[in-house]
């Protein structure tokens, strides 16, 4: 298979690279001892082209998923990634060459790729009724073997989801139903969203629409105990813009932030629309309530980052740096109640939290960062150099930090055991050795953090620049409500 070479060259140097073979490695070195009770699997997804792209417009987020399986028990590691063969890859795997446009742009596509799905299952991991799903917003759900990795193809759930579903859906861990959504579900650029809802054996139980103030990519959304709230940010959505030879995606700095909260149970026309001057969030940390107030902690830029404006001109790298931040909603107010505050001075992403408080106050937070307070460039969009942990009660935090060239990627929580208490437990790290040109699974203790991984296991190749990882524990429940 031919590799990428050419286009937006940071998108294929280094460990943005693609990686061009699948691999079967039934146990990798260890460093230091694995956790005896540490038992299930990380499944981590990204961008590796199959193809060098059709254009010099080319965007990381466009990229082939392949996704990285680490299975862990009894102190030992194996490890598998196969690309998710979705119709995208297969017609341009027969083909020989790319045939799609950066992010399916007709103007850019091959005729022999018109009207096909373009769907590329490379943005997250999702375990959910006992089934593994790679998720990518523009498309459905595309499933895997939870072990071989062997793809399913894309699901419609009994043809009720048709269309898209955001990558990032949101499991209540009291009644295991999962929250989901979809922008411009009748086709790029338009204003209309879905909402959703699946029951724990993924039988989906609800779906409604309604229309947003415009067409924007919205790719995170947040779930409480009682509401549900739909950003809608100035990343804004035109066909019309990217057959002008335009960027699809673009921020529009005249348009307002705007979110949309509705109870959950109800029906979207109740939806009361908050508003703020334009900001965006492309990753909610959670979200919970306090009283007549709504509280979210997300991860906040001025512009959004790594993408240009409605000329194609690129933003300012210290407005497209997002900071961890507090929205509040205040339900009680007869105005807007829109409130935001930065918590933390450093440039971050990728926040996690320990699954089993989603929708309920959490006391701890886990992200990415860069060490010292700095800008962020467009060819940074995943470098951090740190892995942070925050107490929101008490404002502190505690970071690992990797040696210089060294990037981590977004920690996946682990409790230690179903009943341990809030933050009890591991993350899950994938790390890039610069130095080595490979990387390593890092399990660091939550309650040590500073001390940096207790274990780690060596790959013998790297894993290039992804986005996000889901656990599956062995004999155990995905979530376990503690509250």
């Amino acid at each position: 298979m031919n590799a990428p070479t050419q286009a937006h060259p940071h998108f294929f140097t280094g460990n943005y690279a693609p990686l061009t073979e699948e691999h079967d490695i039934a146990a990798l070195d260890i460093e230091g001892a694995m956790p005896p009770a540490l038992s299930g699997s990380l499944y981590r997804v990204g961008p590796s082209p199959q193809y060098a792209p059709r254009d010099g417009n080319y965007h990381w987020f466009s990229g082939d998923g392949m996704v990285h399986a680490f299975h862990i028990g009894e102190g030992r590691v194996s490890y598998s990634n196969r690309w998710a063969r979705t119709p995208k890859w297969q017609l341009e795997h027969e083909a020989g060459r790319a045939l799609f446009g950066t992010f399916g742009n007709p103007a850019t596509s091959d005729p022999l790729a018109h009207g096909q799905n373009g769907g590329t299952a490379n943005t997250s991991m999702l375990w959910h009724g006992n089934r593994l799903f790679a998720l990518e917003e523009s498309h459905q759900p595309f499933e895997l073997d939870a072990r071989t990795l062997a793809s399913k193809g894309h699901q419609s759930f009994g043809d009720r989801i048709t269309a898209r579903c955001t990558a990032h859906p949101k499991v209540d861990p009291e009644s295991g139903e999962l929250h989901f959504f979809a922008y411009s579900p009748d086709g790029p650029g338009s204003p209309t969203m879905l909402y959703g809802t699946m029951d724990r054996d993924c039988e989906v139980t609800g779906l409604q629409s309604f229309t947003a103030p415009y067409a924007s990519m919205a790719h995170d959304f947040m779930v409480t105990r009682g509401h549900v709230l739909f950003p809608v940010m100035p990343l804004t959505l035109s066909v019309e813009r990217a057959m002008r030879g335009k960027p699809l995606l673009a921020w529009d700095a005249q348009l307002r932030t705007h979110v949309g909260v509705m109870r959950r149970g109800s029906t979207t026309d109740t939806l009361r629309w908050f508003e703020a001057e334009a900001c965006h969030v492309f990753h909610v940390m959670n979200a919970w309530e306090d009283g007549d107030m709504l509280v979210a902690y997300v991860m906040q830029s001025e512009t959004a980052p790594g993408l240009p404006d409605a000329e194609g001109r690129p933003g300012d790298p210290e407005a497209m740096a997002a900071r961890l931040c507090r929205w509040t909603f205040d339900l009680s107010s007869t105005g807007n109640g829109f409130g935001r505050e930065y918590l933390d001075d450093l440039a971050a992403e990728f926040p996690r939290i320990d699954e089993r408080f989603a929708g309920r106050r959490n006391r701890y937070g886990f992200y990415t960062c860069h060490a010292t307070s700095r800008a962020r460039g467009d060819d940074e969009s995943v470098l951090y150099d740190s892995l942070a942990r925050f107490d929101f009660d008490t404002g502190e935090r505690r970071m690992y930090t990797l040696p210089e060239g060294d990037v981590v990627s977004e920690p996946v929580f682990v409790p230690r055991h179903a009943d341990a208490p809030e933050g009890d437990g591991w993350l899950l790290v994938v790390a890039w050795r610069a130095q080595a040109a490979r990387s390593d699974l890092l399990v660091l203790d939550e309650n040590d953090v500073a001390a940096g991984p207790v274990a780690i296991a060596r790959l013998p190749h790297r894993v290039p620049f992804g986005f996000h990882g889901s656990w599956r524990g062995n004999g155990q429940p995905a979530v376990k409500a503690k509250c």
